[in-house]
């Protein structure tokens, strides 16, 4: 029988621990597990049994985390990793290399926009950055050397909503996967692999966790994509020198890319994820639909308030009839459009860091997706580094604040702003 949403947050992939009967996953904090003999240890070093070696690679806490996540994506199989730009070169690495190219959304958060202008070409990668609503732009792009399509669901900081029906189809036509950054909306409001995507990203230190206290990243694969077809992917499809010559998408099947992220990936980059961090994510996951309907709740009531605010220029929300993305909500996000906008100011730069200064119940910190409201200035903070013509193309022009809304009550919100909003000059 086919459980629903709800149950599946509290239930997938966690068990009564076998030695103890706990309830509540344990958290294994071990580095390095007892092989029964030398005939056991060998048949895990050469992945022909799946076990645990060496927490850098597997732990249970962490498997338990990544049959959740796998599990509510509606994917084959997960990577859990420390944060989520790990995530993002976890999931590139078995798919690039030296002269190859990823096509990428504009519309991303100021840090990916970092690691994908510049960090990659430490690599030999590059990254074609495209509008992503621009389909014909988005099919220019993509040359010989292309090796997938990157965009975010709802993006940050501005909550527009990509139309992934329309770029998986297109990735489809290209031969090449399309790779869904959903740390904004969490699987709760939009799976994106029901649209067509292959990989599925996200920052769990944001909404999957909920509350602020740890970092971590994963990759969930939705199982669907032929590695073998193209030759484009030898990484999954020809020989593995380090495992005498084995091919993961002929030996695993379904199953190749998460296989190839734990025995290449966290074996090579190290990019583990510590178990304390993985019980505070499933621990967080547990109340993951609860959270999110409190978010969007109150950003619909919160964003229709600021919009009609006489020192407020605009409001990006996709919840609001008059956002220019509200038709995709229905489509793409059915139970809500997050929690995450921003807000232009009539009073420009000066009057965004008055408001940020001003308030009382939002916290000011480079975080978003946390229990607690959130606000930031991402052109003087998170998008800084970023030129202005950058920050306006990314939704992070200088009169721009980021919010990310919380579940505390709407009308409490609402009169924080309200003082601050009189303190900036509005």
């Amino acid at each position: 029988m086919a459980h629903g949403f709800e149950t599946l947050q509290i239930h997938a992939g966690a068990r009564p621990d076998p030695a103890t009967g706990a309830r509540q996953t344990p958290i294994y904090q071990t580095t390095a597990y007892v092989f029964r003999d030398a005939e056991h240890a060998a048949a895990l070093f050469n992945l022909q049994e799946v076990g645990y070696i060496y927490s850098r690679l597997t732990n249970p806490t962490v498997a338990a985390l990544q049959e959740r996540l796998a599990t509510l994506e509606g994917g084959a199989g997960a990577v859990c990793c420390s944060s989520g730009h790990a995530a993002q070169i976890m999931a590139l690495f078995p798919l690039m290399g030296p002269g190859l190219n990823v096509v990428v959304s504009t519309r991303l958060y100021g840090g990916s926009i970092t690691q994908f202008s510049q960090t990659i070409k430490r690599f030999g990668w590059e990254a074609k950055f495209v509008d992503i609503d621009d389909l014909d732009a988005v099919e220019a792009a993509i040359d010989d050397n292309t090796r997938a399509v990157f965009c975010e669901s709802i993006a940050n900081p501005g909550g527009h909503i990509a139309d992934l029906d329309a770029l998986s189809a297109l990735a489809d036509k290209a031969g090449l996967p399309l790779i869904v950054d959903n740390t904004s909306a969490t699987p709760y409001l939009c799976r994106p692999i029901e649209h067509g995507a292959t990989l599925v990203v996200h920052s769990m230190t944001k909404f999957l966790t909920g509350n602020g206290t740890v970092t971590g990243g994963v990759v969930v694969d939705s199982g669907n994509f032929n590695w073998s077809a193209s030759g484009k992917f030898p990484s999954l499809s020809e020989p593995e020198p380090a495992y005498h010559g084995l091919k993961f998408h002929e030996t695993f099947g379904q199953l190749a890319f998460t296989f190839h992220g734990i025995a290449i990936g966290l074996r090579d980059l190290g990019m583990t994820l510590n178990p304390q961090a993985a019980h505070y994510t499933l621990m967080g996951i547990e109340t993951l639909s609860l959270r999110m309907e409190r978010h969007v709740e109150n950003a619909e009531k919160i964003a229709g308030w600021l919009e009609n605010h006489d020192a407020v220029e605009g409001v990006t929300y996709a919840g609001l009839p008059s956002s220019p993305y509200h038709d995709r909500v229905a489509q793409i996000c059915p139970k809500g459009a997050g929690g995450l906008f921003t807000v232009a100011l009539k009073g420009g730069y000066d009057a965004c860091v008055k408001l940020v200064d001003g308030l009382e119940l939002f916290s000011h910190v480079a975080n978003l997706g946390d229990t607690r409201s959130l606000i930031i200035h991402s052109a003087s903070t998170t998008h800084r580094q970023l030129t202005e013509e950058q920050q306006v193309a990314a939704g992070a022009a200088p009169n721009v604040v980021r919010i990310s809304i919380g579940i505390e009550t709407a009308d409490d919100l609402i009169a924080d702003l309200d003082q601050a909003l009189a303190k900036a000059g509005g």
